[in-house]
């Protein structure tokens, strides 16, 4: 596949180099995706954990929404720190179709080393076979289970950020807008990389990219209608599953979002991040120039992705710790 003539040459050289996921969804069908699951969850749980000096890791079952099956967390916490500390709740991302919490073990461990915080990370059940709204409700389920549980946890319940990638990212923002619309638990700030926000692919991004070093627009159409069905792109699609779709933005939490030029969510997450501004929601919001999307996954040490991910520490410290 030739490579977009705004790719940051960095990034273009890395890939010569760099191992890429031999997952393209736009070519497969939901028949698939156990296979590609249970080769994931093998290639992820044979890995040694991220050692990260002075960060205490552990799993724990807690209690799913009403009627639905218990959900495993990871909790992430720096060792010997007294509480309560800021806490981090995270989503991991793939498309709503796959993940699991130990994909994101090492840049969790980052924030918690460097920014002196909790995290929780959610595993939700995934679709089709879990289609919306079971993985929002899962990951408002365990945002409940965080507050209910904060001082067991060692958490100020008063510095609670929601944060996810990708995917997840999409369902922090749609986590956070059911948080406003059902009167808690009190959310602080939301932090959403790369989100995926909006089934209606109709944005010039979306369709822009027809071909893409990671997720390309059938991907994102393969996602989105595997969590929604016959419903996507319709009318009867509500905001908690596609967040872009929300009317009011007011009463949000001060956000951060951030996305890179060369992806399919450019666009949508523009427009979030500008309708958030003028709901009054204060909100920081940064495009990363000749970035596809998982730049900073695929290829950390890349320049730019250096920069992504100090930002995104930064940013986390001045909301939750108080640091500059």
């Amino acid at each position: 596949m030739p490579l977009h003539p705004n790719i940051d040459p960095e990034l273009a050289e890395g890939l010569e180099r760099a191992f890429l996921p031999p997952v393209d969804l736009a070519r497969m069908s939901p028949a698939d995706l156990p296979g590609v699951r249970g080769r994931m969850r093998e290639a992820f749980t044979a890995m040694p954990p991220a050692a990260v000096p002075g960060v205490e890791t552990e799993d724990r079952m807690i209690p799913g929404p009403d009627g639905d099956p218990d959900l495993r967390v990871r909790v992430h916490r720096p060792a010997g720190r007294g509480g309560p500390l800021p806490v981090l709740y995270w989503m991991h991302g793939g498309g709503m179709v796959l993940g699991l919490v130990e994909m994101d073990d090492a840049i969790l461990a980052r924030y918690v080393r460097d920014v002196g915080c909790v995290v929780v990370s959610v595993e939700y059940r995934l679709a089709p076979e879990h289609p919306h709204p079971a993985p929002v409700e899962d990951c408002y389920a365990g945002l409940v289970w965080t507050a209910k549980n904060a001082g067991e946890l060692g958490v100020d319940p008063d510095r609670v950020a929601v944060g996810g990638s990708s995917a997840g990212g999409g369902l922090a923002a749609g986590t956070v807008l059911l948080a406003r619309d059902r009167g808690g638990p009190a959310v602080s700030f939301q932090f959403l990389l790369s989100p995926m926000l909006d089934d209606r692919n109709d944005t010039p991004s979306s369709r822009e990219f027809e071909e893409a070093v990671m997720w390309s627009r059938g991907e994102n159409i393969f996602g989105w209608t595997a969590l929604l069905g016959e419903a996507v792109g319709t009318a009867a699609v509500p905001a908690y599953a596609a967040p872009a779709r929300a009317a009011d933005l007011s009463g949000l939490p001060p956000s951060y979002i951030d996305v890179g030029e060369l992806e399919v969510f450019r666009d949508e997450c523009a427009d979030y991040a500008q309708r958030l501004l003028r709901a009054g929601v204060s909100t920081e919001f940064h495009i990363f120039p000749g970035a596809f999307h998982g730049f900073d996954a695929i290829l950390p040490d890349a320049g730019v992705s250096v920069r992504a991910v100090e930002g995104r520490v930064a940013a986390l410290r001045r909301a939750l710790a108080g640091l500059v």
